[in-house]
């Protein structure tokens, strides 16, 4: 599926959201607020006892020296099956133990459980948490807050936690970075993993005073005018073009500049704070979300939840028209 969501063969899929949103539009909806165990179940997540097999060759029945296989029970047939090939040091990360990470926010701040599920056959997991704070910018741009869990079991993707507000009016998520506090916690499948979770759960403290420094730097950025040449001239910052790019590099340079100048001088989602840091900072983490070529909406919901290029080029931005 050109979506990637994990889908079986009695037509349910390995999804679950607590509503119809711009990333997900498979899987089983509900209202309710679920714990970790519940989520597990509804999204067919749990269970899954993924575990590391030594590699041998098949006709010989030689091993495979410092070659892995990460296997799974099915959710469905409940038989085995591989879902990636790894190293001598790669540590398994069961699904349960990501979601219980998350799990404590419930009790800790009120948030619940927004998404779940799997992607490419089961080797990506992610589950998405909405926090109960609102934030509003200068009083007029509303954003409502998330956690994301990102985690792989064929080592393609190291596992990450991110903190994610989201720009109501257009449902587009930011990244920014600050000196001691990011919002964004990543951990290798390698080493002493549990005590690796045990960190990121205290770095989890550290929510609250990021969202503090990011309130007050798009404040700061909203009382700034910014006109379209100076965002051009940050585009060129953010997407530098090199004396033997191709002609098509060009043309996708001329692209995305039309597409940029119209996000932040006519689009809708900017009436509010047209003219401004803020807005340009919008135009880009908008095009970033919905406007940048993929090759499915779903493709793109991907990249901006797991995929770090797209986080890179937001906090690059922020930097940038903050400073």
């Amino acid at each position: 599926m050109a979506h990637q969501i994990e889908q079986f063969d009695d037509g349910t899929a390995a999804f679950f959201t607590a509503r119809q949103d711009a990333w997900h539009r498979l899987g089983t909806t509900t209202t309710s607020c679920l714990t970790a165990a519940d989520v597990m179940t509804v999204a067919y997540l749990g269970g899954w006892d993924v575990r590391k097999e030594p590699l041998r060759t098949v006709d010989s029945d030689i091993p495979v020296p410092g070659r892995f296989a990460t296997t799974r029970r099915h959710p469905k047939t409940g038989q085995r099956e591989v879902l990636g090939t790894v190293g001598n040091t790669y540590q398994v990360v069961q699904n349960e133990q990501g979601c219980d990470l998350l799990n404590m926010i419930v009790d800790a701040t009120g948030a619940h459980f927004e998404t779940a599920g799997s992607l490419r056959g089961g080797r990506e997991v992610f589950v998405t948490m909405k926090l109960p704070e609102t934030l509003r910018i200068a009083g007029i741009d509303q954003m409502d807050l998330y956690l994301a869990l990102c985690t792989s079991h064929d080592a393609s993707r190291l596992g990450r936690i991110l903190v994610t507000p989201v720009r109501v009016v257009c449902a587009n998520t930011q990244r920014a970075a600050f000196a001691n506090n990011t919002g964004d916690y990543t951990f290798r499948h390698s080493g002493d993993v549990v005590g690796k979770l045990a960190a990121v759960r205290d770095a989890l403290r550290l929510v609250p005073a990021y969202l503090d420094q990011f309130q007050a730097a798009a404040e700061n950025m909203i009382e700034r005018q910014l006109d379209w040449e100076q965002l051009q001239r940050i585009a060129e910052q953010l997407w530098p073009l090199k004396d033997d790019d191709r002609e098509s590099a060009y043309l996708k340079k001329m692209a995305r500049e039309r597409s940029l100048r119209h996000l932040f001088d006519d689009a809708d989602t900017q009436a509010t704070i047209r003219g401004t840091a803020w807005a340009g900072y919008q135009a880009v983490t908008e095009w970033l979300d919905h406007e940048q070529p993929a090759q499915s909406a779903h493709h793109r919901a991907h990249k901006v939840l797991s995929d770090g290029t797209a986080a890179a080029i937001k906090q690059r931005a922020f930097a940038l028209l903050s400073a």
